[in-house]
């Protein structure tokens, strides 16, 4: 072949390069031959084409496969419904009397706090026609209620005593169910577990108090020393200088061994405290004295026997500290004992002494002096918030004359007071509340009546206002609600998780002892925030009041600090 030859095929596989797919009628035949004299060649397009279908029809078939999946979460399965609170609700019950008991927990598990409280009816029925012949009850009797913290609703109403000593709520395995139960302490000699999310009784027992005794509260959660799994329930009971202690099966609620006599004279308060050895200890605190019992001495007093359970082990440095055999413990300073309150510290919990004329932080371990601050007459159990991000404030209501208080945020490492204010208050006012904020510092709620004038002694006739602080503006006070009734107990609480800040009110008529209009109230508190009145605490104004009012309103709330 010629190069004029050769120059033309070059040029035919060239085209054939740029153009494989082209297929004139006049190139037909060529590739006919082609084919003959190279079939291998044909073969591979024709099983390369085969893949590109296969690989079309699995992409349409992902494509429809991902546009089921999002159409059934989108239409078919039901996004999960949360409940729709209602901002302020209200349940009031006539010819009624109630006590001094409030809990808050998810009764019905719909993700939003319920309210449990107890009235006594002088008809002997409820409104979800229960009565307390129903539960063998004399009438009228206590009621055991728990309403829906969305609208007021009532979840369960129980008949459980005639009269109600104490009771309390979230005490662990109580029955031994998995979920947490409520201890009702009656009269007569009645002791009731109840199921707080049905209202079922758990078991019930006679207990054996003996007679003209008084219920030293609150109730004393201790390790399992039956082996039954559980943990056990102390009640410490005085009948004059007397003071006898039971030990109850959280389980049965059967009675572990018989009493123990303890003389540390009328009415002790206690604290139950774990050292960090791991050894429980009891603390009794009575008028101006402080007293220490191992928990394995308790056992051995109430049961007659020697306990080899590790959990009741002693520690040496606290036996070192409590003298011997008056079990009493010195302390660095004197003063009539009103509240002993366990402080969460660094390195463990500390022990908050609070007196008549002062406040003393105890370390946990040495039981050594670690801080004192001046606060005569204390008026409240001292409360926990925090003023700084992350570092935990102790608030104290403290008296300083007649009808008038001062309250106290002082910081618990240190004892250093970071923020103070005087207040007219009536008698019987409910102590603080605190709810924890995003901005890891914390919402401080009062009761009083501020008054701007610093030398106008408070009257007999002080109102009864809620205000709410925040640290980020230690000038402002805002007067969030007044309440002309008798509250008998109060608290703060975030109904649901990191939000719908609300707080509660139990109350009866102010003027009469006996049975009247019995009321309890959840109202949210930014709706109070929006028609509340700003107080400025120094005398020149910073922002204007609506500003104020829409910062707290737009404040977001923690569930965990």
């Amino acid at each position: 072949m010629n190069s004029d030859e050769y120059s033309v095929m070059d040029n035919k596989d060239l085209e054939a390069e740029i153009h494989p797919l082209k297929n004139e009628d006049g190139k037909a035949p060529d590739n006919h031959e082609n084919c003959a004299e190279k079939e291998g060649l044909c073969r591979k397009p024709t099983r390369l084409s085969q893949l590109s279908r296969w690989r079309t029809a699995a992409f349409f078939l992902s494509l429809f496969l991902c546009l089921i999946v999002v159409f059934a979460f989108s239409f078919i399965i039901p996004c999960p419904v949360r409940p729709v609170s209602q901002r302020t609700w209200n349940r009031k019950y006539d010819r009624a009397v109630t006590y001094k008991f409030l809990a808050v927990e998810d009764v019905n598990e719909d993700k939003v706090q319920d309210v449990i409280f107890v009235f006594k009816d002088t008809n002997g029925s409820s409104s979800v026609n229960r009565s307390c012949s129903d539960e063998g009850l004399s009438a009228p009797c206590a009621f055991v209620t728990a309403v829906s913290g969305t609208n007021g609703s009532t979840l369960w109403e129980r008949p459980v005593t005639e009269d109600l000593l104490w009771m309390e709520c979230a005490i662990e395995q109580l029955g031994g169910a998995q979920s947490p139960g409520c201890l009702v302490i009656g009269n007569p000699e009645l002791l009731t577990a109840i199921n707080p999310h049905t209202g079922e009784v758990r078991w019930r027992q006679f207990n054996s108090f003996g007679a003209n005794y008084t219920v030293v509260t609150p109730l004393l959660k201790i390790p399992d020393v039956d082996g039954d799994g559980v943990q056990d329930v102390m009640i410490f009971t005085t009948a004059g200088d007397e003071t006898q202690s039971f030990i109850y099966s959280g389980k049965k609620g059967e009675q572990i061994g018989t009493s123990g006599r303890l003389s540390l004279g009328a009415r002790p308060g206690y604290l139950m405290h774990v050292t960090k050895t791991g050894s429980y200890y009891v603390l009794f605190n009575t008028v101006n004295s402080l007293y220490g019992y191992s928990l394995k001495d308790l056992y051995s007093m109430a049961t007659g026997m020697e306990s080899k359970l590790t959990s009741l082990q002693q520690d040496p440095q606290w036996e070192k500290k409590i003298e011997s055999p008056t079990h009493h413990i010195p302390l660095f300073s004197s003063g009539d004992i009103r509240y002993l309150v366990k402080v969460p510290g660094r390195s463990g919990e500390n022990i908050l002494v609070v007196k008549s004329d002062m406040a003393e932080l105890l370390d946990g371990q040495t039981l050594d002096s670690l801080w004192t601050v001046n606060a005569s007459h204390i008026l409240s159990e001292p409360v926990f918030g925090y003023y700084t991000p992350d570092v935990l404030h102790i608030v104290l209501e403290s008296g300083v004359g007649p009808n008038r208080k001062k309250i106290m945020i002082v910081e618990s490492g240190s004892g250093a007071v970071h923020w103070e204010l005087e207040l007219n208050s009536r008698a019987g006012s409910p102590r603080p509340a605190t709810l924890n904020t995003a901005d890891h510092r914390s919402m401080f709620l009062f009761w009083g009546e501020y008054q701007a004038e610093a030398n106008e002694t408070g009257s007999k006739a002080a109102r009864q206002n809620l205000y709410l602080f925040h640290p980020s503006y230690p000038n402002v006070l805002m007067e969030l609600n007044n309440s002309p009734d008798r509250i008998v107990a109060f608290d703060a609480v975030l109904f649901e998780r990191s939000r719908h800040a609300c707080y509660v009110l139990l109350t009866r008529p102010q003027s009469s002892e006996g049975p009247g209009w019995v009321s309890v109230t959840k109202r949210k508190l930014k709706e109070d925030i929006t028609g509340s009145r700003v107080t400025w605490l120094s005398q020149v104004a910073g922002d204007s009041e609506q500003y104020i009012r829409d910062r707290f309103f737009r404040m977001r709330f923690s569930s965990q600090m």
